[in-house]
């Protein structure tokens, strides 16, 4: 089963997303033939690559509210991540463009490293506050996922891999995609938003039930001798039940 998540290294919502997906996975019995797939897109290409704000001040002139009330936007921001697992330091977020990031972790798709690139840059966002923007700061993350840092810095100094993010937003816009998270299971079904356990878990099993060709029908009754099955050893005849 393929799940693709459209999501924005910004976005708050989309490591606590993230994280639920992943819990619920932990005990779905099939997760090793669970495959996630991350889809690029940016709710701000227009970003600031430096702003030089905090990220309550970029909240407050976003939203129009006073610097109090952004931060207690972020305060039940960061109850919201340890519902799922998740210690934030929202506060300490630097707001920035996501483009370079979203480059890289295309190429690390290209080095098996995909995966573990995504949840570097999420954790260094809202737990470490450390700025993405920044190329050396991409380089080092990169590198302790074990990619290879003079390749990163390649990749981040010239236009690679901007037509594969262009290209998710794309088709992200195609499929109706308005904002992120939004996961979609094996082309049938999708969540949006970091939805609660149950939600995921329901997406989940629908998914991979409609995997199957048909739904087998079982027999309750108390007269049936047997199934009367053939296979590649042979035929299981019926047997008569001894107590008739």
């Amino acid at each position: 089963m393929n799940i693709e998540i459209w999501s924005d290294f910004m976005c708050p919502f989309c490591y606590i997303g993230k994280r639920r997906l992943e819990n619920v996975l932990a005990q779905f019995p099939h997760r090793d033939e669970v495959k996630l797939q991350f889809k690029s897109f940016e709710l701000d290409p227009n970003a600031e690559l430096n702003s030089g704000k905090t990220n309550a001040e970029y909240l407050a002139a976003k939203y129009n509210m006073s610097i109090e009330q952004a931060r207690g936007m972020n305060a039940q921001m960061n109850d919201n991540a340890r519902t799922a697992g998740l210690e934030y330091n929202i506060d300490e977020m630097i707001p920035t463009n996501s483009f370079s990031a979203h480059r890289l972790t295309h190429w690390a798709e290209t080095q098996g490293k995909m995966l573990e690139l995504s949840e570097r840059l999420f954790q260094a966002i809202f737990i470490e506050g450390k700025h993405v923007g920044n190329t050396d700061v991409l380089i080092q993350l990169a590198e302790e996922v074990g990619l290879d840092r003079n390749a990163a810095a390649e990749v981040l100094s010239s236009n690679q891999f901007a037509e594969q993010v262009r290209a998710d937003q794309a088709e992200g816009e195609q499929l109706g995609i308005r904002g992120v998270p939004f996961f979609v299971f094996d082309r049938k079904f999708a969540v949006s938003g970091a939805q609660p356990d149950e939600v995921f878990l329901d997406a989940i099993q629908k998914a991979w039930d409609e995997r199957s060709p048909f739904t087998m029908v079982e027999s309750n009754s108390a007269d049936a001798d047997g199934s009367g099955v053939c296979t590649e050893d042979g035929c299981e005849v019926p047997q008569p039940d001894q107590s008739k």
